[in-house]
Parts: C-alpha cells; sequence; structure tokens
C-alpha cells in the first residue's frame, strides 16, 4: 500500500506547473514579491523519468541596444542575468518529511550546480505550493513561497 501512495504522490507532481506567485513573509507578517518581482513569469515541469527543470523571470527586462547577446554592455548583462532566473535535473520525493529535493545539474547561477535544492510542497487543488527553506533578504529573514498551477 505505501508504494502505491508513493507512486500517487510521484503522479501528482508530473507534468507542468505555470508560476501563479512567488512571495515572502517577512517577520513582522507582511508578504512581499520574492526574487524576480510583482509580475514574475514562468514555468516548473517534472517528469516520470525523475527529472524537472524550473524558468522564472521579471517579463519587463530592459532589451540590449544592439539585440545581441555578445554585444551586450556590462549593464545589460547584468540586467537580463538578474531579473531570469534557471536550473535543471532530477528530483526525489520524500514524502513523510513533506518536502521535494531538487538536485541541480545545471543552473544559470554557477554556484548552484552540483547542490540539492531542498522544497516543502503542499497541493492544494490544481495548485503546487513550493516553499524555499527561509533566507535573509535586505537585511531580514523571510519565509518564501512559490505556488505553481497545473497547466491544462
Amino acid at each position: 500500500m505505501a508504494a502505491q501512495s508513493s507512486q500517487d504522490l510521484k503522479n501528482k507532481f508530473i507534468g507542468t506547473w505555470k508560476l501563479v506567485s512567488a512571495e515572502a513573509q517577512q517577520p513582522n507578517g507582511e508578504v512581499i514579491p520574492y526574487r524576480y518581482g510583482a509580475g514574475s513569469i514562468g514555468y516548473i515541469m517534472y517528469d516520470a523519468t525523475g527529472h524537472m527543470a524550473v524558468q522564472l523571470m521579471q517579463p519587463n527586462r530592459p532589451q540590449f541596444a544592439a539585440g545581441d547577446p555578445d554585444t551586450g554592455t556590462s549593464e545589460e548583462i547584468k540586467a537580463a542575468f538578474a531579473g531570469y532566473g534557471a536550473y535543471f535535473g532530477t528530483y526525489e520525493i520524500h514524502e513523510a518529511e513533506g518536502f521535494v529535493i531538487h538536485h541541480v545539474e545545471g543552473s544559470l547561477m554557477p554556484n548552484n550546480v552540483g547542490t540539492e535544492q531542498k522544497r516543502f510542497f503542499e497541493f492544494s487543488g490544481d495548485k503546487l505550493i513550493l516553499k524555499p527553506p527561509s533566507r535573509q533578504v535586505g537585511g531580514e529573514q523571510v519565509a518564501p513561497r512559490i505556488t505553481w498551477q497545473r497547466v491544462k
């Protein structure tokens, strides 16, 4: 019965999910936009073979004046990088503890390659809510919450 339960949970993850919101709760209880700001867009995908990929971005990033990424200015490259996040790898679900681990094989952020990204999860209807560990943002400890909606 437990093996069936684990497979059922894996099946709940499998698919494509569109970003609904990325927010963080501050110590005073206030909820603020997280990482790429209000209006962020993105997708996360989990497949049946145990692979995953995620991409998030701020849609209003400035365009490169020359239209060529090879000739972008330092400021253009910095803004493009700062407004985008992406990584891919494999995943494993820890059902009893309520978290999933993303084993990062490739990432826009070089420091994340080879790391394990732990995300607590919950399902609510057709939504998947991922909660990365609390982190320091602007000198305050915040609790991130990223909500995804299953793509039909």
